[in-house]
This record gives C-alpha cells, structure tokens and sequence, in this order.
C-alpha cells in the first residue's frame, strides 16, 4: 500500500480528498492545525476502509513547521508516496487593513510550506516506483483579484510552480498534477471575511468538496498537470484570458470589495 500525506485534512477539500485516497486503499497521514478534529477524521475514515490512519497537529504558518511535519515521518520510518499540498487560507479586503504578520503567515501556509514540504520528501519521492505532488491552487490564480491580492497571487505561484516543476521531473518516476477549484462549500469564504456579495456570488457556482476531490485524486492518477474543476470555472479563466485585464480586475473588485 502506498503512504499519501495530506495537509489541511481535518476538513474540507482535504478531508474529501483523504476519503477518496482511502477509497482506493491508500495507507494516510493527516495533518492539520486542530488535533480534535484529525483525530475524528481518521477515526471516520478507519471506520470505512481498512487502512492505517495516523495524524500531525501543526500550524504550518510557523516557521520549520514543514521541517517538523518531515522529522516526525522519519521518525515512524513513513515512506510517503504521494504528497497532496492542500492547506491554504485567504484574507479578503484591502492590503493596508491586515498586518503584515497576518500577509506573511498567509503566504508561508499558501506558498513556503508547498515548497518546504515538495523540497524534504522530493528524493524520497523519486524512489518510489511511482510517486504523485498533489498541489491545490485556485481559480484565482488565473488573474489579479483586488481585495483577495495576496491570496490570488499565492496561488498564481502555486500554479506556476506546478506546472515547472511538473515539466523537471517528467524523467522520473514523480508527477505533479495542480488543481484549481473555483468556490467550493467550505469554511474559506468566513475565514478570509468575504463579504454578502461574495458569499451570493460563490453560492450560485458552489461545487461540494466530494465533486471537487474525485476531480483531483482522477486527475493525479492520470497525471494531468493542470485542472480547473466545473464547467463555469473554466469558462471563467478562458474569458480572463480572452478579455481585457482592467475588464475583469473591476469585475472580480465589485464582488469582494
């Protein structure tokens, strides 16, 4: 049985995915910041799979957070073979209104983290006889979002990250497949303070975590580099490219402002 880490996995696109990975007899190691919560996931999922389930509680905005979630692997002797990088958060409204510290801590979960964790389990990875990064980007990372500015461009950098680092490693026996799900039913949207707007918005295109991670764990197994889940998302990247910029910056500007 191959070992799949999943970070943010207490809830959410990464419970789904965690599920889902089960479902196809995938041995899991679960992290996240709420211990309470990883442990009922993991209880949930051995209730339904016969799999081993084992968790890590940490705050991945922390500095050496990714070091630590490595240490412990090496320490049980877990070989992992297939990384999904999945934890992410957004801040909504205007750059001055956060703090600095609130943009950096947002950018070590969406960004350092991603690189930190593919960096440490990269050799192992490419030991295997087959190995898969799983990395979860946005619809947003297809264009500049004003008032969700930091987040869209984290997610750009996922995205173009990916999809680089997909192009090195296709010699190996490592794929990396980068999914960009548009408004999914989670807690995203109260987390990152999206206001009424936003949240009317989101709810006419909402996809359910399930729809989105059978989309994503499909589109690893068959190495595809780069996914945009649902129909309307993907129209919406086309139109991005297609339209003007400040066409489509005031649009995306009159939902979250």
């Amino acid at each position: 049985m191959s070992l799949a880490l999943i970070t943010g996995a207490s809830k959410g696109i990464g419970k789904a995915i965690a599920f889902q990975l089960a479902a196809k007899g995938n041995n899991l190691l679960l992290v996240a910041r709420n211990e309470q919560l990883l442990q009922s996931v993991a209880e949930e999922i051995k209730k339904v799979y016969p799999i081993a389930v084992d968790y890590f509680a940490i705050d991945l905005s922390q500095q050496g957070a990714a070091k630590k979630i490595f240490d412990w692997c090496q320490q049980k002797r877990y070989t992992v073979s297939i990384l999904v990088n999945n934890a992410g958060y957004g801040l909504s409204g205007k750059f001055e209104t956060y703090s600095l510290t609130d943009h950096l801590q947002m950018m070590q979960v969406n960004m350092n983290a991603v690189v930190e964790l593919t960096h440490l389990f990269l050799p192992q990875l490419k030991r295997q006889p087959q190995a898969y990064i799983l990395n979860i980007a946005s619809s947003a990372a297809y264009q500049a979002v004003p008032y969700l500015s930091i987040y869209a461009a984290s997610k750009a950098f996922v995205l173009q990250f990916s999809r680089g680092l997909n192009y090195e490693l296709k010699n190996t026996p490592v794929s990396v497949t980068c999914i960009s799900p548009g408004s999914t039913d989670t807690d995203f949207a109260s987390r990152a303070n999206v206001g009424d707007k936003g949240l009317k918005a989101a709810k006419k295109v909402n996809m359910t975590p399930e729809e989105v991670a059978s989309i994503a764990v499909n589109a690893m197994y068959t190495k595809k580099s780069e996914v945009i889940t649902g129909l309307i998302n993907k129209l919406g990247a086309f139109f991005v490219w297609l339209l003007p910029k400040r066409l489509v910056e005031n649009t995306a500007a009159k939902i979250y402002e």
